[in-house]
């Protein structure tokens, strides 16, 4: 009896406990629905909050403009006409529909482009193998022709000579006659040339008929790849030429030259110089200066004056690229040996110190290509450099020679900038200026002092002329003599 009221009292214990505890649950499950409805509504109004947000901004932005201001483009009647907005309005959707095509035509990855040329080169590669094959096969064509033809020969002879002695005698024919010789005896037509001229016939057939659909582009390409580069030359030139300018698409002669020039470091052979020079004003009259500074740096062209003389001329009508147009010509004066037109580009760059480091390495510099030197660039610096010692070397120009010709070449203010220099050095400096000038008689220094006088300097002409009488055994020079020198008591 009281075992079972006491399992009756647990099991209404643990009833009880369990009751309980579900209450609890329910409870909390009903706190965490009304947190999670809370935090919802909150979402749901941040949510409405940042759209109203975005729309006042999306407002702002079309209402950013001023209505009442003209429609750039149109003149205020039209600006309040339907049909002239709609007409203004289909103009623009066409010129946003003509940029966005030329967008993608234009602009490509610049990976797709190295591809290209990476693929391009190795078909090149491929090609030069099967050329050096099929020069093999037809020197062994060729020798089995001979062979061919003796054996028939001897064949049919009375067999009183050696085999071998008809395979010498028929080289020997062969030789004489070229390599047309045998093989005309025994074949009608070479198959290799016969071959050889269909390519190079399909070659300017498929040229000219891409020109004539328009496809100016590929046309570019394909001349530029053509073998033995057929159709590089003017007369593609004058054809691309004849094209001009198409709007809305590349300029057909800039994208031959692009091939052309890209094609050659493939080649292992720059373009010659005929190509190179129309490529090059090509270029620079589309304003590509980029395209030319990496044919030139890259070796892919001829070099030539007249190349050079173009790169200059356009750096001088354009000033922002002068410096770098100057570099380009130097690299390529150098390169022909035109050393007085190099010096000079370093001289207009303003680099004197690089340019009479190259004066005093090439020494075949005379003084009338000094003196020219310093007309075409009077820059003062130059000039203080060629008639002073430089690392402890003699002038290279006298400095009384210098005066006489900038005056004489109307450069006067270049020539009393340098008397006003000397002029400040005092007699001393005068004195010793004109002892160590070796190329000036006492004649010059006259006409030099002369100068000095009609230019308001006076002390400095009593100075030259002190000393000129100061010199032991000179005397006064008469103005026909002219060829004295002023060292030239140090020798008697």
């Amino acid at each position: 009896m009281r075992k079972d009221l006491l399992m009756n009292i647990t099991s209404y214990t643990e009833t009880f406990l369990i009751r309980k505890r579900t209450i609890q649950l329910e409870a909390k499950m009903k706190i965490i629905e009304n947190n999670s409805s809370e935090i919802q509504l909150q979402i749901d109004k941040m949510k409405q909050l940042r759209a109203e947000y975005d729309m006042k901004e999306v407002k702002h932005f079309f209402s950013c403009k001023d209505p009442s201001k003209p429609i750039p483009g149109m003149i205020l009647e039209e600006s309040v006409n339907l049909d002239a907005l709609n007409k203004y309005l289909k103009h623009l959707e066409d010129k946003y529909a003509e940029i966005k095509q030329l967008m993608s035509k234009k602009y490509v990855p610049a990976q797709r482009k190295a591809d290209l040329e990476e693929e391009m080169i190795m078909k090149l590669k491929r090609r030069d193998v099967a050329e050096s094959l099929n020069k093999e096969l037809r020197f062994r064509h060729q020798r089995l022709q001979i062979i061919s033809y003796a054996l028939t020969s001897w064949l049919k002879s009375d067999k009183s000579s050696s085999f071998q002695d008809f395979v010498e005698q028929s080289e020997k024919t062969k030789d004489l006659q070229g390599d047309l010789g045998i093989g005309e005896e025994l074949c009608d037509e070479d198959p290799g040339k016969a071959k050889e001229a269909e390519l190079l016939l399909y070659y300017f057939e498929r040229f000219n008929e891409l020109i004539s659909l328009g496809e100016y582009e590929k046309a570019a390409c394909f001349a530029a790849t053509s073998p033995r580069r057929i159709l590089q030359n003017i007369g593609t030139v004058d054809k691309f030429k004849a094209v001009g300018k198409i709007k809305g698409r590349p300029f057909p002669l800039l994208s031959f030259f692009e091939a052309v020039f890209s094609t050659s470091h493939a080649h292992r052979r720059p373009v010659n110089a005929e190509l190179t020079l129309e490529g090059i004003k090509c270029g620079l009259s589309e304003k590509r200066l980029d395209l030319v500074i990496n044919w030139v740096t890259q070796e892919r062209i001829t070099y030539s004056e007249a190349a050079a003389d173009v790169i200059c001329d356009y750096g001088e009508q354009h000033a922002h690229s002068k410096a770098k147009c100057l570099a380009l010509a130097q690299i390529i004066y150098n390169e022909c040996g035109l050393n007085n037109k190099a010096v000079l580009c370093l001289c207009k760059q303003g680099q004197i110190h690089e340019a009479m480091e190259y004066i005093q390495q090439f020494k075949d510099f005379t003084s009338d290509d000094l003196m020219q030197l310093i007309q075409l660039c009077p820059h003062f610096e130059l000039i203080q450099c060629l008639t002073k010692e430089w690392n402890g070397k003699p002038p290279l120009l006298s400095f009384g020679l210098a005066i006489l010709y900038l005056f004489s070449v109307d450069m006067k203010k270049v020539g009393i900038k340098l008397l006003q220099e000397i002029n400040q050095g005092g007699k001393d400096a005068i004195e010793q200026l004109m002892i160590n000038d070796l190329f000036c008689c006492l004649g010059r220094w006259q006409e030099v002092a002369n100068i000095c006088l009609q230019n308001g300097f006076d002390r400095l002409c009593n100075d030259i002329m002190s000393i000129l009488r100061s010199q032991a055994g000179v005397t006064e020079i008469s103005e026909d003599d002219d060829t004295v020198n002023l060292m030239q008591h140090v020798f008697w």
